[in-house]
């Protein structure tokens, strides 16, 4: 994990502008820490229990980095479920990346390439919250970005080693209540973003268009279609209300 040496820095003397960007990630990414750990920890032993080793375990975190993607591999790897469908349902539970990626790639467009790339591998759910919150800035806070990633990424590889030690002494983590963590992270993020009554009718009408489509038997579509159709009603709101 990139994070500026604190240390050698004289009292008398300001942090550079380079360490000054990384700490501002660091310190941006501390609540999504908070829900990665125990998260990260729940995945390390699930997939102890599911047969995996403890070495991919840590290199599906590693170099995968999907959240809920991993659990659903796991799952479909525990069931004996082929690499093919593996892949496939992984894919598709992924597509809103896609949506979110293109509503930040007008902010990046200063960015070069190789940074591009580390900044996509990176984004999840949660870092896409944080950085869309202050997306006009992240042209000119490059290190800043990629710090609050790898911050992520750092404490999700962390909760996952602590899950693949813990895995041998632990039989089930549901009473812990830790596959709620996830969720309950991301509720809180998403509180801190309704700033507005637009936003606040956005996210009440696409979190209710996610559950009806879910409960009527979308489970691989109803994150992406919710998310277009709250966008679409948001934006027609805040058209109304500005007329």
């Amino acid at each position: 994990m990139i994070l500026p040496d604190l240390l050698e820095v004289d009292k008398n003397r300001q942090l550079s502008p380079s360490s000054v960007h990384y700490w501002a990630g660091f310190k941006r990414a501390l609540p999504i820490v908070l829900g990665y750990v125990p998260i990260g920890f729940a995945y390390g032993v699930l997939a102890g229990k599911s047969g995996l080793s403890g070495v991919n375990t840590l290199l599906m975190s590693l170099l995968v980095f999907a959240g809920s993607a991993q659990f659903i591999a796991v799952g479909l790897f525990a069931a004996g479920t082929g690499p093919a469908a593996v892949i496939l349902t992984t894919f598709v539970v992924n597509l809103r990346h896609m949506l979110m990626a293109a509503s930040l790639a007008p902010y990046l467009a200063g960015w070069k390439k190789r940074y591009l790339a580390f900044f996509s591998f990176e984004l999840t759910d949660e870092t896409f919250a944080l950085h869309s919150s202050a997306a006009g800035k992240l042209n000119g806070c490059r290190l800043e970005a990629l710090s609050l990633n790898v911050t992520a990424q750092a404490s999700w590889v962390l909760g996952t080693g602590l899950g693949i030690i813990a895995s041998g002494l632990i039989g089930d983590i549901k009473p812990l209540g830790l596959d709620y963590a996830l969720a309950a992270m991301f509720i809180g993020l998403l509180v801190g973003q309704c700033k507005s009554l637009v936003q606040l009718i956005t996210a009440i009408l696409s979190g209710g268009i996610a559950t009806l489509l879910y409960l009527a038997g979308w489970h691989q579509f109803h994150i992406i279609v919710a998310t277009v159709a709250g966008a679409t009603l948001g934006l027609g709101v805040e058209l109304w209300i500005k007329r």
